[in-house]
């Protein structure tokens, strides 16, 4: 069993609150709006932890390829990310937030995927 997939519900909560703040601050009502997200206040404490917690969860997702179990969700993991993040660098603002969303949803489930997995190995 792989001893960091334990920290995949920590992860499975921060992807969920990402996906709250990403509605908060490119949501339906600022595009129509058009206003720029990045004019847009943010404290200076929620700044820090989500870059924080977006350097932790990508060096997390690294090191699952180092082990057997979880190196396939690893993989999904990192190519979601490096996929959208491209995506999301070539395409209008108002695209961003429909592959955010979907971005959340692929990693939600392999998030999913490998906490089932854990579970299932720790059960025997």
């Amino acid at each position: 069993m792989n001893p960091l997939a334990l920290l995949a519900p920590l992860f499975f909560a921060f992807e969920l609150w990402q996906l709250f703040v990403g509605e908060r601050y490119l949501g339906i009502r600022r595009i129509r709006a058009n206003a720029d997200p990045r004019e847009l206040p943010m404290s200076s404490a929620m700044a820090a932890t989500w870059a924080g917690g977006l350097i932790v969860y990508f060096v997390w997702m690294a090191t699952l390829l180092l082990h057997p179990v979880g190196r396939a969700q690893g993989f999904v993991l990192l190519a979601t990310t490096w996929i959208g993040y491209g995506l999301r660098a070539a395409t209008s603002l108002k695209w961003t937030l429909v592959i955010l969303t979907f971005e959340g949803a692929v990693r939600i489930g392999m998030l999913l995927s490998l906490a089932i997995t854990t579970w299932r190995a720790l059960a025997r």
